[in-house]
């Protein structure tokens, strides 16, 4: 069989906050799978591991003017019609907007590196995670390549923002430009359907977990203080601050019970400071950005799991969680009922209700038995669905397929 040779390109790679993108090239290598990775800005590091393959990626950015420079004037040799056609599309993509013209004129000098090093690997198709800006330099990428030397694109969709605001995003545009589009859930399939009349081009490409890795914890008795974990981004659509007063809550009612939030972002600070005002600085830990070398032992040490999140895809820390027999307390929204299913695999609560948040947490706290059954459960679910191997298998024939 032919080795299939593909293109990546990532808004940031490797990242803390998308391990599971790393993870995700290093199954479909593994598989006979030839990849090479692009990233528009620079990585965030933590691991050995990322470290290894930070130095195999090309950062776009990293190019500047000079490269730029190159870019464009190699293309203007090869493919000077495209060149033209790129930057009207570029410019379009903005509609009337100002700020959106402007950026399409900085994605149509990032698409021009981004062929230029395509063309150097050789690559004639290119997948990019997420439906963000870098879905637009790729895009741009296929316009400038022209019809004897062209270049096609896919991407992963994950939600929720870009569903928001479709218009802002140029999702129909990206949709129109790639070949497929994988959908990490139905829900958000649900959403391209909505927008778009190609549902041919949709595909179900489930993100997934080493179960290995992640290993069985089994269930953890109850010493002392009931400890809850929450890893993610400290941004609002995490809804962090809820489960700060869900905490505060309990510990009203005179029961022992802490947060720790794993994880950085801009709503740290604010965070911090909602804390101390509230007298929980020795209930609320902040443990800050954590390389997966370090995760498993704050997994470890949790009685529960819980997300409050207000907008989420489906978030591969839950996967993670369940993977290990960790009960899981998360917000039933978005695409996350398609791997919790409320007293079956774990419990869901409404978003933005502290009470609803508390009660959740303090019936777990309450019942040893529950918190054991949630635990398996979740794994099993994990496994039977969310499997890290799984995903890559489905990816890798749907790569095949779509690229025949």
């Amino acid at each position: 069989m032919k080795t299939l040779r593909v293109g990546y390109l990532v808004s940031k790679y490797p990242d803390v906050s998308h391990t599971f993108i790393l993870r995700e090239v290093l199954a479909l290598r593994a598989r006979g799978m030839e990849i090479a990775v692009a990233s528009i800005n620079g990585p965030r590091v933590l691991t050995e591991v990322e470290r290894i393959e930070a130095e195999k990626t090309f950062y776009v950015k990293a190019a500047g003017a000079k490269g730029a420079m190159k870019a464009l004037g190699s293309l203007l040799s090869t493919e000077p019609v495209g060149v033209l056609r790129g930057l009207v599309y570029g410019v379009r993509m903005g509609g009337g907007d100002l700020r959106r013209v402007l950026l399409g004129g900085f994605y149509f000098v990032e698409a021009l590196i981004l062929l230029h090093w395509l063309r150097r690997q050789r690559l004639t198709h290119v997948h990019v995670h997420f439906a963000t800006p870098a879905a637009a330099v790729a895009a741009i990428a296929t316009k400038i390549a022209t019809s004897t030397s062209p270049l096609t694109m896919s991407m992963t969709v994950h939600g929720p923002d870009e569903f928001y605001d479709v218009t802002a995003y140029s999702l129909a545009a990206k949709v129109a430009a790639s070949k497929f589009v994988v959908c990490i859930s139905f829900f958000a399939q649900s959403q391209m359907m909505k927008l778009s009349e190609e549902w041919g081009k949709f595909e179900i490409g489930r993100l997934g977990v080493d179960s290995g890795h992640f290993g069985a914890r089994g269930v953890k008795a109850v010493e002392g203080v009931f400890k809850v974990l929450c890893v993610g981004r400290l941004v609002g659509a995490k809804g962090q601050r809820i489960l700060i007063e869900a905490v505060e809550l309990l510990r009203g009612q005179g029961r022992e019970v802490e947060l720790d939030l794993v994880g950085d972002g801009p709503d740290r600070q604010a965070l911090e400071a909602f804390v101390n005002s509230r007298g929980l600085g020795g209930a609320v830990r902040f443990a800050g950005s954590v390389g997966q070398d370090r995760i498993r032992d704050f997994y470890g040490a949790a009685d529960v799991f819980a997300m409050a999140s207000f907008a989420e895809g489906i978030p591969v820390v839950l996967m993670e969680a369940m993977s290990m027999e960790i009960p899981v307390v998360a917000t039933g929204i978005n695409g996350i009922p398609e791997l919790i299913r409320d007293g079956m695999d774990g419990l869901l609560v409404a978003p933005s209700d502290v009470r609803g948040m508390a009660w959740a947490i303090a019936r777990l706290m309450n019942d040893e038995a529950l918190r054991e059954t949630l635990g398996k459960a979740g794994r099993v679910k994990v496994g039977a669905e969310y499997a890290l191997a799984g995903s890559a298998d489905g990816l890798l024939e749907i790569f095949r397929r779509r690229l025949a």
